[in-house]
């Protein structure tokens, strides 16, 4: 039995860093595979906070432009529900 665990011994500790190697390059790959997961996210919601930026300036310019009776009449038309259409 001795001999027997002394020649598997070799075998043994190449099997053991060979596990250990797999597991370690596995988690690595792992842990790289979320940030860069992270990475492109924050990329997505900072290019969703630009376009939305970009729209406030967009109505902020419209608004600025149009005079205040112009602006009122968009309002309404828009937002404001028109008088049939009440429920009583």
């Amino acid at each position: 039995m001795r001999t027997w665990l002394e020649r598997m011994q070799g075998w043994l500790l190449f099997a053991g860093i060979f596990l250990g190697t797999l597991a370690g390059v596995f988690y690595r790959g792992r842990a790289t595979g979320r940030q860069a997961e992270r990475h492109e996210r924050a990329e997505q919601i900072n290019e969703q906070a630009a376009k939305a930026r970009q729209e406030v300036r967009d109505v902020q310019d419209d608004v600025a432009r149009k005079d205040d009776d112009a602006v009122i009449a968009e309002l309404k038309s828009d937002w404001v529900r028109g008088p049939g259409s009440r429920r009583d």
